[in-house]
């Protein structure tokens, strides 16, 4: 049996995922600028990692 939190996580989950692809988007944008020949895959791996280890950073 689900508790309410994981009840109320689950009609949320499609929110996170919205706000963690505009995360995304918003240091893809910043990567970008900075770099105009970016390798997108490349960035995309190393800013997922960075959002992997900020995560874990916060983890309680």
């Amino acid at each position: 049996m689900k508790t309410m939190e994981q009840l109320e996580l689950d009609v949320r989950r499609k929110h996170i995922v919205a706000d963690l692809r505009n995360l995304l988007e918003k240091y893809r944008t910043i990567f970008g600028w900075d770099i105009p020949e970016i390798d997108q895959h490349g960035a995309d791996k190393l800013i997922l990692a960075a959002m992997h280890k900020a995560l874990d950073d916060i983890r309680v």
